[in-house]
């Protein structure tokens, strides 16, 4: 009998699905990545429209999709992981939301075979679940048709440097502080004992794979002067310290080099009204 053989973007959703009844407590309190999603939705939020339609790629378990439906917008929430989708189903339920917020199971390389075809005002990607793919650019393809002249998509990425991970090497961490420079041919990575493969794209990199009619709004560096969040006890253990380097990193979010060097850079473009 034949081994099954899964993709790369089966792969990972097979890890985050045996995450996905852990995956809200594992984040709950850790004042890094509230400090991310902030930053995510206040750059998002400058170009969304009121009562905009919004289709989320790697929506998980629907932080983000909630919240966007909290604000009075229309939520398509989609994922490949089925354990991902079943927590986030319960929670529209559970929220009594299901008049704005839909899901769907579909991995962001099939959009094609999408059900709801939009037309949307926002495609949303938040925490490198496109990181999960080394066929980015077929993901892309596929933003023309379903976005609305005008729309835009929003895309957070880790990119092939991070000025933090890259200071590992002086506590002798070289597999980790390095893992990112040498990934053409992506990195493995795992979750609860599932291994899946990771890629780096560059904001260069990514801006070459979008439609001629296309044009770039905005790019941020994330984490570039706050830590990552794998670094969980930093806000708690050096308060002062933390709001600052908040503050700084606020301050320098979109300049060079700092947009291009931090753990994420947040990305958004835009379909150009012909």
């Amino acid at each position: 009998m034949n081994p099954i053989v899964m993709t790369p973007e089966q792969s990972a959703a097979a890890a985050f699905s045996e995450q996905s009844g852990l995956f809200d407590e594992l984040y709950t309190g850790n004042l890094i990545v509230d400090y991310k999603r902030r930053r995510v939705r206040s750059h998002v939020q400058q170009w969304l429209p009121t009562q905009s339609n919004i289709l989320e790629l790697n929506a998980g378990t629907g932080q983000d999709a909630l919240y966007f439906a909290s604000e009075g917008h229309t939520v398509h929430a989609t994922d490949i992981s089925e354990g991902m989708q079943a927590v986030l189903r319960k929670k529209v339920k559970q929220l009594q939301l299901s008049n704005t917020v839909s899901a769907e199971i579909c991995s962001f390389t099939e959009l094609g075979k999408l059900k709801n075809r939009g037309p949307y005002d926002l495609i949303f990607s938040n925490f490198a679940g496109l990181n999960c793919t080394g066929e980015l650019n077929k993901v892309i393809h596929e933003f023309d048709v379903l976005l609305k002249p005008g729309g835009i998509a929003t895309l957070v990425l880790l990119p092939g440097f991070c000025t933090w991970e890259s200071l590992l090497l002086l506590k002798g961490k070289f597999r980790t502080a390095t893992r990112r420079w040498f990934s053409s041919k992506g990195v493995k990575a795992h979750i609860e004992g599932h291994y899946f493969t990771c890629w780096y794209y560059s904001p260069k990199r990514v801006k070459k794979m979008l439609p001629e009619n296309f044009e770039v709004l905005g790019l941020e560096g994330l984490c570039t002067i706050v830590p990552p969040s794998y670094i969980e006890e930093f806000g708690t253990r050096y308060p002062r310290l933390f709001r600052w380097l908040c503050i700084q990193e606020d301050r320098l979010k979109s300049s060079w080099p700092f947009r291009n060097t931090g753990d994420y850079y947040i990305l958004t473009v835009r379909k150009r009204i012909s």
